[in-house]
């Protein structure tokens, strides 16, 4: 049911619109560029803040403030002017990157510490900044256009993502490798951070001064600080919890194949989960009793907030699932580099801006939201079927054939899911609304991304605690399970051909110097081939080993090197196949969580787009 509407005359003049949009769209490149532009110059910024063992919490630190500040941005929104808003989280995002560029620079600070805890705690800050500048995007925008002809814009954000994802790689490479030159003692990885500054001055300058106030509709309390409390004190351990290594800090004490007892014991990730989940209880009750609550728990009322939430979560899910797994199989199963593997994602961001971009264009011209959402599903569902299917033979460019089908099938649901709900609750609740899409969205891959890893991380966990090493290696404190499955076991090959080697060398000299004990040693060892040690036995015989026959020592350890190869092929084939294996049952699962997502998207209540800037309360 529709209440009434207050119609309003658009905000800004059509030219001011495009200016504003233009500025927003730069705010939003920069904190989606920062996702991945950091990645590509992490490991030299490690290597120079000498900070490898907190190599993680660069990126776990901006996912955190990232992520549990969206729905505080999304009640500024309601409250206060979004211009300053926007304005305060693209100035807090500049003064995050620029302090992250200055990370030890001047040595260890007080209470924060060396240059890689600067570097985490400015993260955050940036972390902070980005979680406005991609809050506010659909919020303004909702402002700035009707419901009707809200899609294609909305359908740019896709695309902005989408090309910040492709170039953010290659110029963090760039700048990283080739920057350092610029300013004489000014490291190039530190333009990773500094090259935020022009275009989030321009971004600037577009906001400030084409903008208008934009003040929300009706009347808003100052927002129930207790209840951003407890919402922050829930989501960041919730997300912690589920970013943890699960290899060190797993979801239960005494689970692991094949894992150090010692590294089992810790209660961590439960303790933080149900801590968070309790906590999150709390803001809830507290949410229900506040005056004017950070999320207002009306909301959930609307069938339409409701179930595109649901489906957006398992959207979601499946979208981070297919960009941190797929690398994986191409690295360990198929053989190319690292490069090649980055090179394979590009096609599914340039699916997900094209589908992005088209069904904005399509919904607003014919509608039918519901439909463009499951048709998108449809087609991601058909992808991920394909990519379950993948077996160690499939083709590289097969491969990215299924990543351009699984870009145009998830394009669609990132602008369109945001449509749907603000199209249909109270405009005086849009920023909360908007900002709990997103969130919803954002929850749903980390989770998926931890569920996915420790599939992942069990299956080879099985694999390799079922393979046959050599002794010298399954004895060894460096290739216990844990670490197989944390490595992924590339490097097992060449380990074996080394150590064959090395056993090559002893048995061509204990024979060629007929020293029974080293002999005796060797003939010990599982390793040997039979023929070998049958021809060493021999020699250990009474009166069979005093006088070896000429080349005998070489000819044996050609054998002994023979069968390291053999070895290390047949080890190089199981780990390929445990690869596969485990992407079988990560996209297996994928499949699941499309299925979710397509059964709740077909509840989506289908509300015709309104054509005019209605204050339209919407009922069930």
């Amino acid at each position: 049911m529709t209440g009434p509407s207050h119609p309003f005359v658009a905000p800004v003049p059509d030219r001011d619109r495009t200016l504003i949009l233009t500025g927003i769209l730069l705010a939003l490149f920069l904190a989606a560029l920062d996702q991945t532009i950091v990645a590509t110059a992490l490991p030299r910024i490690v290597e120079d803040l000498e900070g490898v063992s907190r190599y993680a919490w660069v990126a776990t630190a901006y996912l955190l403030a990232s992520t549990a500040l969206v729905p505080v941005y999304g009640k500024l929104a309601d409250t206060y002017s979004r211009k300053n808003v926007e304005l305060g989280a693209v100035v807090l995002f500049l003064a995050g990157s620029f302090l992250c560029g200055l990370s030890g620079e001047f040595g260890a600070l007080p209470i924060i510490g060396d240059g890689m805890n600067q570097l985490v705690l400015f993260r955050a800050v940036q972390g902070a900044g980005g979680a406005g500048l991609m809050a506010m995007t659909f919020i303004v925008i909702a402002d700035l256009y009707t419901p009707a002809e809200r899609g294609r814009y909305q359908g740019l954000v896709g695309g902005t993502w989408g090309i910040a994802s492709v170039l953010g790689p290659l110029i963090g490479g760039l700048l990283t490798d080739h920057a350092g030159g610029w300013i004489p003692g000014v490291e190039g990885w530190r333009w990773v951070f500094y090259v935020n500054m022009p275009i989030g001055g321009v971004a600037l300058w577009f906001i400030s001064r084409r903008m208008p106030r934009l003040d929300p509709p009706g009347g808003h309390g100052r927002p129930d600080l207790l209840g951003a409390l407890l919402l922050l004190s829930g989501l960041i351990p919730l997300i912690l919890s589920l970013q943890l290594d699960k290899r060190n800090f797993p979801w239960l004490p005494g689970l692991g194949p094949g894992a150090d007892p010692a590294l089992w014991t810790s209660w961590v990730t439960v303790t933080l989960f149900a801590g968070a989940v309790m906590i999150l209880a709390g803001f809830w009750a507290r949410a229900k009793k506040a005056r004017s609550p950070i999320l207002d728990p009306a909301l959930f009322e609307n069938k339409v907030f409701r179930t595109a939430n649901a489906s957006a979560f398992f959207f979601g899910a499946t979208f981070l699932s297919i960009v941190i797994f797929l690398p994986l199989f191409l690295v360990n199963v198929l053989g190319v580099s690292a490069t090649r593997a980055g090179v394979a994602l590009i096609p599914y961001s340039m699916g997900l801006v094209v589908g992005s971009t088209l069904a904005g264009q399509l919904v607003s011209r014919v509608g039918h939201l519901r439909d463009l959402i499951l048709a998108g599903g449809f087609l991601l569902l058909g992808a991920v079927v394909k990519l379950a299917g993948m077996t160690a033979d499939v083709g590289y460019w097969t491969v990215t054939a299924y990543m351009v089908l699984a870009g145009l099938g998830m394009g669609p649901s990132l602008p369109l899911f945001t449509l749907a709900i603000q199209n249909a609750v109270d405009v005086r609740r849009l920023g909360q609304a908007t900002s709990a899409a997103q969130f919803f969205r954002q929850i749903g891959g980390t989770m998926g991304a931890a569920i996915m890893g420790t599939v992942l991380a069990t299956t080879l966990g099985l694999s390799f605690a079922r393979m046959e090493l050599p002794s010298f290696l399954s004895a060894a404190d460096g290739v216990r399970v844990d670490r197989l499955a944390s490595t992924g076991g590339g490097a097992l090959p060449d380990e074996i051909r080394a150590g064959f080697g090395d056993l090559a060398v002893r048995v061509e000299r204990a024979v060629a110097g007929a020293d029974t004990s080293a002999i005796r040693e060797l003939v010990g060892r599982g390793d040997l081939p039979q023929t070998v040690s049958v021809e060493l036995e021999a020699l250990l015989a009474p009166g069979g080993g005093d006088i070896p026959s000429a080349g005998m020592g070489a000819s044996l350890a050609a054998q002994v090197a023979q069968q390291g190869d053999a070895t290390a092929e047949r080890v190089r084939e199981e780990v390929r196949q445990a690869f596969a294996e485990a992407t079988h049952r990560v996209y297996s699962l994928a499949i699941v969580l499309m299925v979710l997502a397509l059964l709740l998207a077909f509840r989506v209540p289908e509300v015709p787009l309104r054509r005019t800037h209605d204050r339209t309360v919407v009922t069930e």
